[in-house]
Formats: C-alpha cells, structure tokens, sequence
C-alpha cells in the first residue's frame, strides 16, 4: 500500500497545536479525546502511513504536562456493557487502560463515574478502585440535560458534582467508549474552575471528519461508514461557515449541541471563546496528508469493506437494512462498486470455475493468487498456502505440508471432536505448516513469508467458519466474505465447523 500520511509531521505539528491551546487558557486545558487513544486501525487504513498507537505516542511526548482522566458511566457498569472488539466490560476495561497509560509513563489522575445515582454495581466498583489507591469522583444525572443551560449550570447542576482535583496543564479525558459523558465531564470542571478563579479551557479532539478536506473526499465518507450504526452524518460546518465564511467539516451532534455548548461558554465565562464546533477541535490530520490519491484509494476499499462488513451483520441478523442501504448510499456517492476491490471479482470468478467456494488475495505486488474447496482444504486454507507458496517463490506443484503432519489433526477432529468436517481451517494449517518447517526447508521458508500478509486484502466468495475470519484478523489480512452460507445451514456455519 502506498503511503499517504507523513506519521512523523503529525505528531509534531499535533503535539505543538495542543501546546498552543493550553496557552489560550489560564495554563489548563480539558481535552475530550474522541474515539481510540491507541489501536486507532481504521485511521491507519483510511490514512496509509498514520501508526495506529499515534495519538498515544503524541500524547507521550507531552507526558510532562498532561494527566489522564478515565471517565465511565454508573449505567455502564450497571448493565455490564461489553466493548465490543476486546470482549470486557467496560469496568474491567478503566482497570486494563489505567495499566496502559501508567507503563508508557503517563499520569493517570482519577477515575470519574458519571450518571452516578447510588447504583450498587457502581458503588462496589468506587471501592474496588479506592482501595487500589486510585481516586474516584463522582458526577450526578442532571434534570433536563443539556438544554435546560440555566438550571445545569448553577450550584444545583453542575455544582453538585465532586470537583475532580488536577494538577497539570493538560487534563485529558477519555474513556472505554461512547455515551460515557466525557464532554459533560468536562464542562463540569470548566465550571467548578471558574468558582476557583481559573479560566481553563476545552477543546475536543476527534481524527474524523477531517475538518480541512472536502465534505465528499473518500476520508470523510469512510468515517461516515465506520459510524453508519449510529448514524453520523458529516456536514459542512454552517457556524463556522457564517463567522468566518470558510467552509468546514463536521458531523451533525457536534453542529446539533454547539448552541447549547456556547450557551454553557456565555454563561460560565459571560462569553464564548468559540465561534463554532470547529474552532473546538485540535486536529491537524489533514494538513497531513501527503499523498491524496493514495488516501483516496484506501478509503475506497474501507468504504466497500464496510459494506460487505455490514453485509453480513445483517445474514446474521445483528443490523438493520437501513444501515446496509447507508453504506451502498456512501459507495455511490464515492463512484464506486464493489468491483473496484480486485479481489472480488477474482474469488467469484474461482468460485464459479470450480463450482465450489473460492477466495483471492492481492500480494504486495498487486498480483493476485486464489483457492479452491478440495477435500483436504477449504477455500481460505488453501488460498494462505497457495499465498505462502507464491511469496517463497515455491512451485505451485510441490507439497510443502507433509501428510504426517495433517492426518493427526484430521483424526483428531473427526474422532474426538465430533467434527464431520475432514477438511483443515486456517490455524490447523498453519499448525500442520509449523510442525512440517522442522524438517522441510520449503516449509521452512513458507513460514517466514507470514509478516508479508499483513494488510493484503482477500475475498471469500461464501462466509467462512468464525475460526478462519478470526485467524485473517490474526494475520492482518483485510478480509471481506460474500454474504451467504457454504451450505443451506445456520447452525453449520454459526458454528464455524
């Protein structure tokens, strides 16, 4: 893939714009980071050349004036509500972040509960962090939030809440997910500060939309892709538009909650330091981008990604139609279709060859290699080694699995495990693969070919068993999968056997 993003730049430009900002204020900035602190892949796809551990490695570089406020709702905590990518709760997630931040050097200065109501979930989870020594505050539902401005901020709104005890510049304030209330976290410390004779400041910082690129540039409507669940819509900026009369990207909650934002500015301060939603934000990734067309490209394979993503969240019943037309909505508005993914048309094609289930991958040198269902492979098995072969320059006609090594697996499966499928999925492959490397130079050497694979992208022309999906995630791969079953069966492929 080519590079479109200078990681390098970004990070200085970024760290200095925070710099900047701290300065606009009495010496205290309260930054709401918005979406992934680290892990951040789908700005590494959408951006070739943005490090997913970027904003961490930003934020480091200014570790001596920043401290780290986790914040997590009551009912969060109360309903047990699971990150969805890593499988936790998102208690136990505060405990995994606050270990993160802590063993890269950062400060991380409390924990906030918000929505705080007495719930006995939350209250054991207060006591579990104090007696780690971690300091816990905690912040109240407020009648008629956020438009009743007067009532919120007053001694009976705002005021009611603990005041969150920081001691460093740059407080930033994040959290395992959305609709934790880090923004109302934040305004509530504008206005406990102001009672202290401090005029901090807020800013927000978000990768997406990028606010400095065209409101249809493939980017931004990949970001809309990515949000399609919720329902984001990018739109140009109409406040910023009017006091400035340049045009600029946003999304509508942030457009919606800005009159009521600045009205909670006017009435802390007696005015608003923002103009608009877009004066709020820090985000320079725009001036970035060092190659458009190759940023463009990406973000037209994300787009179709996420429409075959979704695709099969709705075979699977976990999404609605109107998610799916969303994003076939966001592929016509960026002129493409799904045959602008090479590899689509390559597996359909194998598929219909060989009348049977069939996958492509795109090497690094955009040549395409593809697999067939055999009776000793399925089709995402016999794709990874025909890809592995290839790579290692190993001629397609030579075996490099010995049968010692697979027969053991297959009487494993079908006489222990109940399996009625002989054929191997991809991690049995790459075991049977890894036993034969001990004594196979070819194997040997197909092994080492493994890192290659990383962001190469593939098709497979049915859904493939849940241990093959997982296993091209494993390796990176960017996978996308007809949505259809193999066989006229839930259960078979619900349980990816």
């Amino acid at each position: 893939m080519k590079i479109g993003f200078d990681n390098e730049k970004y990070l200085k430009m970024q760290s200095e714009h925070i710099r900047e900002r701290i300065g606009q204020f009495d010496n205290k900035l309260y930054l709401e980071f918005g979406g992934k602190l680290f892990d951040d892949f789908h700005a590494s796809r959408v951006l070739p050349g943005f490090q997913p551990d970027s904003k961490l490695r930003m934020l480091c570089e200014l570790s001596d004036q920043a401290e780290i406020v986790i914040v997590i709702s009551a009912e969060d905590i109360e309903k047990n509500k699971i990150r969805g990518d890593l499988g936790i709760t998102y208690d136990s997630d505060v405990l995994r972040l606050m270990h993160i931040y802590q063993e890269l050097g950062l400060y991380v200065g409390s924990v906030v509960i918000t929505k705080y109501n007495a719930q006995e979930s939350a209250e054991l989870f207060k006591n579990r962090l104090e007696k780690l020594g971690i300091k816990v505050y905690r912040h109240y539902l407020i009648p008629g939030y956020p438009t009743n401005v007067p009532f919120i901020v007053s001694d009976d709104g705002y005021g009611k809440n603990d005041y969150i005890e920081t001691s460093r510049p740059l407080v930033v304030v994040t959290a395992p997910g959305p609709g934790s209330g880090k923004m109302a976290v934040c305004l509530s410390q504008l206005y406990h500060e102001h009672k202290h004779g401090i005029k901090a400041g807020y800013a927000k910082f978000e990768t997406f939309p990028i606010w400095n690129i065209p409101l249809k540039h493939p980017v931004n409507l990949a970001y809309e892709a990515a949000t399609a669940d919720l329902n984001d819509i990018n739109m140009i900026d109409p406040f910023h538009l009017e006091a400035y009369g340049e045009t600029t990207i946003n999304y509508n909650r942030d457009v919606e909650i800005f009159p009521v934002l600045n009205a909670m500015f006017q009435r802390i301060y007696g005015e608003s330091p923002y103009k608009s939603p877009t004066d709020m934000g820090v985000n320079m990734a725009g001036n970035c981008i060092c190659n458009d067309d190759a940023c463009r490209n990406a973000s037209c394979q994300e787009i179709i990604r996420r429409y075959y993503a979704s695709r099969r969240r709705l075979l699977l019943g976990a999404c609605s139609e109107e998610e799916t037309y969303k994003l076939e909505m966001l592929m016509n508005q960026a002129d493409i279709t799904v045959h602008d993914r090479p590899v689509v048309d390559a597996a359909l094609t194998e598929s219909e060859r060989t009348g049977g289930p069939a996958a492509a991958l795109e090497l690094p040198d955009g040549s395409i290699v593809t697999g067939k269902t055999s009776d000793l492979l399925g089709a995402c098995s016999a794709l990874l080694l025909n890809a592995l072969k290839e790579l290692a320059g190993i001629g397609h006609e030579i075996k490099i699995i010995s049968p010692q090594a697979i027969e053991p697996i297959q009487s494993l499966k079908t006489k222990y495990l109940g399996s009625r499928n002989p054929r191997l999925h991809t991690d049995e492959v790459l075991i049977a693969l890894s036993v034969s490397a001990a004594t196979s130079e070819d194997a040997k050497l197909a092994m080492e070919q493994l890192p290659k694979l990383k962001g190469c992208q593939a098709h497979v022309s049915v859904m493939p068993g849940s241990v093959d999906i997982k296993q091209f995630k494993l390796l990176s791969i960017q996978a996308t999968f007809e949505a259809k079953y193999e066989k006229n069966s839930v259960f078979f492929n619900n349980k990816g056997v």
